[in-house]
């Protein structure tokens, strides 16, 4: 703390699994508690009192939290569940899979729980923010109906078109299946789009 350097925090997501985050600063030690105060990001470490937070403060500090912290541990629990795959598409190359969330992180019941989300590739996650494509409650992958009638290129033909119809890849553990009710409200904004 005295010497203002980095260190790297372990958040544990699974038995033997951790994402790490960096860079952590320690801003204050409290040790009548044996304990001390991190911050999760450089620009935290500049405020005036940690310990007792303006209103605005404290919306900041909520937000770099969740950006910094929520994401990487949703990543990595979701992408557990899934096995390390693309729900759409099964692609199992890890740097180019996502969390997507089913309810988005914005909403009041956008928590960061692997209910709340699917593996998705990164052209899936795309096209699912965009409700290009999206996912009945049933667990059946959708194409938006102007998308089907495109004709473009190989990745249009192979990469969306065929996936329309075709089975959601969903955990094996039915606690970590997709909420069908997300699904559901997320499958109206599919439908009222296309």
């Amino acid at each position: 703390m005295r010497l203002g350097l980095p260190v790297v925090m372990l958040r544990k997501v699974a038995p033997g699994k951790f994402v790490p985050i960096m860079p952590v600063y320690v801003v204050k030690e409290e040790p009548e508690h044996q304990r001390f105060l991190l911050a999760i990001d450089e620009s935290l470490k500049f405020l005036p009192d940690p310990a007792h937070l303006t209103d605005d403060q404290r919306r900041y500090v909520q937000r770099v939290v969740q950006q910094r912290m929520h994401q990487p541990e949703f990543r990595a629990r979701v992408l557990t569940a899934y096995e390390a795959r693309c729900a759409v598409c099964v692609l199992k190359k890890v740097p180019l899979l996502d969390a997507a969330h089913i309810s988005a992180d914005s909403a009041a019941d956008g928590i960061p729980v692997v209910t709340n989300g699917l593996a998705l590739c990164k052209i899936h996650h795309a096209a699912y923010d965009e409700n290009i494509l999206g996912v009945s409650p049933d667990y059946v992958v959708h194409v938006n109906a102007d998308v089907l009638a495109e004709v473009d290129g190989p990745m249009l033909k192979y990469g969306l078109q065929q996936m329309d119809q075709r089975p959601l890849w969903i955990p094996r553990r039915g606690k970590d299946r997709p909420d069908r009710d997300r699904l559901a409200a997320r499958f109206d904004d599919f439908t009222d789009a296309g």
